[in-house]
């Protein structure tokens, strides 16, 4: 039976260059934000299972999660502040081996979402590369909008952006790094990669702009 495995999510320092930007660690504090009513929805889980099927990836039906461990799953930045939510659901990511590589966490308030994390646990980046990058593209455009050609101007594709943060990391000599592409169809989206001992952890997070 396949296990959810949880990802903790990674808030470590990160090196910095013209598009990676550095979030300092500061104390957690609750959301107190009224959360947008626009944009993804909880729901949007279901159009990403079904896209992903046709990559042999399955995501498994969400788990709500309420009590103390909620910020393990579903905690966002709001002016360099990490917040926590006070609703989550997490979703175990498979792939075509039936082996858990990750987790999908939406949260925000019961009645709609302010943020979204993929976290992604792989030997190195280039294993299973065409796989991960079908999952962060599919979450982009399920969640934030397939808009990226028009809208974004600095990278032409998210596979063309995906490429550039390896590529820096592996300029900075595999430090933990962080991008940042901003104020795309409202929303931040932010990947940070994270070298861990037997593995490398590349971590998705969508936020609504409040």
């Amino acid at each position: 039976m396949n296990k959810l495995i949880i990802i903790p999510i990674i808030l470590g320092i990160a090196a910095v260059a013209s598009y990676a930007m550095l979030i300092p660690e500061e104390s957690t504090e609750s959301l107190t934000t009224p959360i947008y009513n626009s944009g993804f929805t909880y729901y949007d889980i279901e159009d990403i299972q079904t896209s992903l099927k046709e990559h042999d990836i399955f995501v498994s039906s969400p788990t709500a999660i309420t009590d103390h461990t909620i910020s393990q799953y579903c905690t966002f930045f709001e002016k360099g502040l990490p917040k926590n939510v006070e609703y989550c659901t997490t979703t175990a990511v498979l792939n075509s081996n039936g082996d858990t590589i990750g987790n999908i966490n939406v949260g925000g308030s019961t009645a709609s979402p302010i943020m979204a994390i993929a976290n992604l646990e792989t030997n190195t980046l280039e294993s299973d590369k065409e796989m991960t990058y079908a999952i962060f593209e599919t979450v982009i455009q399920t969640l934030v909008c397939d808009c990226w050609e028009e809208e974004s101007t600095e990278f032409e594709s998210i596979p063309e952006w995906l490429d550039a943060v390896h590529t820096f990391y592996y300029d900075s000599d595999k430090r933990n790094i962080k991008s940042k592409i901003d104020n795309l169809a409202d929303t931040e989206i932010l990947l940070e990669i994270t070298t861990k001992d037997d593995s490398v952890l590349q971590t998705l997070i969508i936020t609504k702009h409040l």
